[in-house]
């Protein structure tokens, strides 16, 4: 084989390389456009159209988009502000809800779900309703530094409540997450303390920023940037005993929405950080 023939074939070999991004154990379905590098929340309705919101700084919108992450359409939504919405669910019957409870500082009083019933999402800007909530142990704002429990990403929806998790900022790193409840009807709440638990002590992979349950209410989705938590045998008025699988996608990024396309596949978002990110993967549940 001669010189040229040989740089000819590394060349290709290079540019076969190049054209073959690594993601792991995720499957690559799209990348959102420039305008979406910051989402921060998905879900799927019940007739199988998938939406989005981004985070703090961007638009007070709710964004349509395909399984290959291509824009449909944006709603703004009316009577909410995007202070940082951080998590998307939306109920069987249709009802969005966006989680307005981004809480880095943990000096916020007026976290909110935004309420938006299925029929508002036909107008030009939808209206929503506000469900305003507290922390019962928040008592100092911000509290110690210890005590930084009160950030959250991740919520769902089921039956008649609004399942919040927090993302633990505790320094030292002490792993916790505290879990409340609220009831999904308009007006303002004292959130009910369900209990805490630890996925792991490892701050850089066991804050929640994403939640979700599978349709048949047997399966809770937990995101961490590069792993997956799934919580079976669970009881929702109590979180001190479930049943826990760790998934390691072996691929972190900044990964912060997840939701169930169906019971044994989870679609997931991750945002834009300088060249990676701001994609659309789907994910196989393994049978166990």
């Amino acid at each position: 084989m001669n010189r040229f023939s040989l740089f000819f074939l590394m060349v290709m070999a290079m540019q076969g390389c190049a054209q073959s991004p690594w993601y792991g154990d995720l499957e690559f379905l799209g990348r959102f456009p420039s305008n979406l590098s910051e989402v921060s929340g998905i879900d799927r309705d019940n007739s199988g159209n998938l939406w989005v919101i981004e985070d703090n700084g961007n638009k007070d919108k709710l964004y349509q988009i395909d399984k290959d992450a291509r824009l449909v359409k944006g709603l703004r939504i009316d009577n909410a502000k995007n202070e940082d919405w951080e998590d998307l669910s939306i109920a069987n019957d249709g009802t969005v809800y966006i989680g307005d409870f981004g809480n880095n500082a943990n000096t916020r009083k007026d976290l909110v779900i935004y309420k938006i019933a299925k029929a508002e999402l036909r107008k030009k800007a939808p209206k929503a309703e506000k469900i305003k909530f507290s922390y019962p142990q928040q008592k100092k704002f911000p509290p110690k530094k210890k005590n930084l429990l009160f950030d959250s990403e991740g919520f769902f929806h089921w039956n008649g409540y609004l399942y919040v998790f927090t993302k633990n900022k505790s320094r030292p790193y002490s792993g916790k997450t505290l879990a409340y409840r609220i009831p999904d009807k308009k007006g303002e709440y004292e959130a009910e303390f369900i209990g805490e638990f630890i996925l792991c002590k490892d701050q850089d992979h066991c804050s929640i920023t994403a939640a979700d349950i599978s349709e048949d209410g047997k399966t809770i989705a937990f995101i961490g940037y590069g792993f997956i938590y799934m919580l079976t045998e669970f009881d929702l008025s109590d979180f001190s005993k479930f049943k826990m699988k760790t998934i390691d996608l072996n691929y972190e990024t900044q990964i912060e929405s997840v939701c169930f396309w169906d019971d044994t596949t989870l679609l997931i978002a991750d945002e834009q950080s300088k060249t990676r990110g701001r994609n659309l993967y789907r994910y196989q549940i393994e049978k166990d």
